[in-house]
């Protein structure tokens, strides 16, 4: 799956000569992500308390999950390119402050109808995160440290996961309500609005490496060590006509329902499995996403370790995605373990290579399209693994439904990386430049 012919580039140094401000832009993204997921992972902690409450189904959870999908991933297309018309700044700061209102929304639902609506709009507006994310750390970053950076503020994702059925059960069934009539709404409103807090802090600080005071010579050089990109604008149309652009959107359309599904339905998951409830869930849960967070830096860390060995980007960006799909095939036995931490520690060292996985590829676009396509590539990539996840959920929800098993749907998710890595070679086998 390497390519040893590829062109070798330098080796990767642990530190530039001076300057580390780049690094507070990344702890900012981090924080987003934390907040991001929150927003995002509630509703699946939420889902046994709705699903009695409102009298859903899995079908109609599955409904729920199938329509946020659908928003994110026209959303993330057109974020993309929006992105890359007015920066990273603007896209990122305008996206979150979408989702977090979307997100407070969610403590008005009342049926199946108002939570599709409530979904929508989160997905309108988280759909711009990614997109924005990785333009930022394409401004900030030179491509030795895009992978480790791009896991550092994808860590975030997890902590986020981490976080959810923490506070969320405190807040609702503690502090404002019982285990037995937890005040969710209130809840949702609480955390909505301290995630407001992210948004003057950002617009305060973040500005393009050239632009900002607080960035020296030496780190301004560091920073801009690739090659000059090309200055032509590159359209829509073109980047679709490119293979490398479709290397990065199917692997995204592979391994992403994968992620979606462990996002949402693992605490029903545990609960159906284990006997567990909104308060119980909690432990099982955190120690999964702390193993997926030492895969998210982890993951970047290990192709920047072989890149200083002396290979090739490709080579190393295509290794560490292999460790990582190898990592996660054990997942196909995890609905047949009957020792609950047994299973938790197969799912965590899968949710783990998931993302170590999903940051190298992460990485792709920064190192093959030129900056000003950055942003519409990861924009096509995200529609595309949107379509991946619609079809996850529904299959997911069917599958509950009918069968009431959760294993055909580990045994997909333990073949999906490797199906991903081996597109990604067909499509880019030498990892070079772009020809656009």
């Amino acid at each position: 799956m390497t390519d040893a012919t590829a062109t070798k580039v330098e080796p990767i140094q642990i530190q530039p000569p001076a300057g580390k401000y780049r690094w507070v832009v990344v702890w900012l993204l981090f924080a987003a992500m934390v907040i991001n997921y929150v927003d995002r992972q509630a509703l699946g902690v939420l889902k046994p308390t709705l699903m009695a409450e409102f009298g859903w189904t899995e079908t109609n959870f599955a409904d729920i999950i199938f329509w946020f999908q659908a928003a994110y991933a026209v959303s993330y297309l057109l974020w993309g390119r929006l992105v890359d018309k007015i920066g990273a700044r603007w896209g990122f700061g305008i996206a979150f402050i979408i989702w977090q209102i979307a997100f407070i929304a969610h403590a008005g639902i009342r049926s199946l109808q108002t939570a599709i609506i409530a979904r929508v709009a989160l997905g309108i507006g988280e759909g711009g995160g990614f997109p924005a994310g990785i333009k930022a750390v394409t401004e900030w970053f030179p491509k030795k440290e895009r992978a480790f950076a791009v896991g550092l503020f994808n860590a975030g994702t997890n902590i986020g996961a981490i976080v959810t059925p923490l506070i969320i059960p405190l807040i609702a069934s503690v502090w404002l309500g019982t285990a037995e009539e937890p005040n969710w709404r209130m809840a949702l409103i609480i955390v909505g609005a301290l995630g407001f807090l992210w948004v003057p802090v950002w617009f305060m600080i973040y500005k393009r490496p050239g632009e900002h005071s607080k960035v020296t010579p030496a780190e301004l050089n560091w920073i801009s060590q690739d090659a000059p990109d090309p200055v032509h604008k590159i359209g829509w149309l073109k980047l679709l006509t490119v293979k490398e652009t479709w290397a990065y959107a199917l692997g995204k359309f592979l391994i992403d329902p994968i992620w979606w599904f462990f996002l949402f339905w693992l605490p029903g998951f545990l609960g159906k499995q284990y006997d567990l409830n909104l308060l119980t869930f909690g432990p099982p849960l955190i120690a999964i996403y702390l193993l997926s967070d030492v895969g998210s830096v982890g993951g970047g860390w290990l192709s920047g370790q072989f890149l200083k060995r002396g290979m090739s980007l490709g080579a190393a960006r295509k290794l560490t995605m292999l460790i990582c799909a190898l990592a996660v095939t054990p997942v196909a036995f995890a609905g047949n373990i009957d020792n609950m931490w047994l299973a938790v520690l197969v799912i965590g060292v899968a949710t783990a290579a998931h993302q170590g996985f999903s940051a190298n590829l992460y990485a792709m676009p920064g190192d093959v399209f030129p900056r000003s396509a950055v942003g519409s590539v990861v924009g096509i990539g995200g529609m595309i693994g949107g379509f991946g996840g619609m079809a996850m959920a529904k299959y997911a929800g069917y599958v509950l439904d009918k069968i009431g098993s959760y294993t055909p749907i580990f045994v997909v998710a333990a073949s999906a990386y490797l199906v991903a890595l081996l597109v990604i070679h067909i499509l880019s086998p030498r990892y070079e430049p772009a020809k656009v």
